[in-house]
């Protein structure tokens, strides 16, 4: 089958467009005929072999963690998906294939787009983890640190239609989409805290860092100084400053209604993540390549 691989860790460089063989499920597992696969920051950092606590790589490795397609197989004692279903969900064998083995996954309903359900398995379950993690509740304001990427969006969002105000840090070139998706728009850099106050007079009650740019100090000192309602997905350094940084490690009935629950949403409307651009699979390199530099203006999306 068609795939991405690489045997070594290193820069976009490493990824080879090749021909590997087909998996086959196992007890409990489907295969899917991968129609989209997402393409995520992590899939990059695991590239360099910088998330190995989290994501430990054996090589040969075919990345990718999310993907949207037609179930082509399904293994003994599959109960819960048959061959032909729509679905999107998570891989345990790298998304940027042909073919893959999938983890959790839920029904695609028929109005979501293959782009977009691709888009949401990873910023979804992350966003949910980390607003759980931080208890925020109706009433409640959030300072979200990278509101615009797609896992901040989708933050955004989950977390504006649970009753809780929004403050979100982007790019000025991002204000107007953090607007239309109900949050209050500030803008990153010197005098974020200043901003930051001006934005929420009545104080802030948890952060959410999504962009891991050396926000953490100003985000405990909004908090008064404490670092109990921080949560970081992006900053490494989260330890140095007494904040818990959210890798993973979600209760697996919780992923798989959340993704449920997620495409729902999506397929009716409530749910938008943007997306930047679709690559034919052999592109994966250049698609990695934009996402670390950090500019795609929502997802990527390869094509196999």
């Amino acid at each position: 089958m068609e795939a991405i691989v690489y045997e070594t860790f290193g820069g976009p460089e490493v990824l080879r467009h090749g021909q590997v063989e087909k998996p086959e499920p196992g007890a409990g597992e489907v295969r899917v005929k991968v129609v989209t696969a997402g393409v995520n920051p992590v899939d990059y950092k695991r590239r360099y072999g910088l998330v190995e606590e989290f994501y430990p790589t054996t090589f040969p490795a075919v990345p990718g963690l999310e993907f949207a397609g037609i179930v082509d197989a399904v293994g003994d004692g599959v109960t819960h998906a048959a061959v032909g279903d729509e679905v999107l969900g998570w891989t345990t064998t790298g998304a940027y294939a042909e073919y893959a083995l999938a983890g959790h996954i839920a029904a695609k309903p028929a109005g979501l787009s293959w782009e977009r359900a691709a888009s949401l398995p990873v910023a979804g379950e992350t966003a949910q983890r980390v607003l759980g993690l931080l208890r925020v509740k109706d009433g409640e304001v959030l300072l979200l640190h990278g509101a615009a990427g797609v896992v901040g969006s989708v933050a955004v969002q989950l977390a504006v239609a649970a009753g809780i105000t929004v403050v979100g840090t982007a790019s000025k070139a991002n204000h107007e989409y953090l607007r239309s998706i109900g949050a209050i728009a500030v803008q990153y850099g010197d005098g974020l805290a200043e901003r930051v106050r001006a934005a929420a007079p009545q104080g802030v009650d948890a952060v959410f860092d999504a962009a891991g740019q050396g926000v953490l100090p100003y985000s405990i000192e909004l908090l008064g100084g404490s670092a109990d309602r921080v949560v970081t997905i992006a900053d490494p350094n989260a330890a140095d400053h007494g904040v818990v940084f959210s890798g993973g490690g979600t209760d697996p009935e919780a992923v798989r209604a959340g993704l449920a629950e997620h495409a729902r949403l999506a397929a009716e409307g409530r749910l938008d993540v943007r997306i930047a651009e679709v690559f034919p699979l052999a592109d994966a390199a250049k698609a990695q390549e934009l996402s670390e530099a950090g500019h795609a203006r929502g997802k990527l999306i390869l094509k196999p």
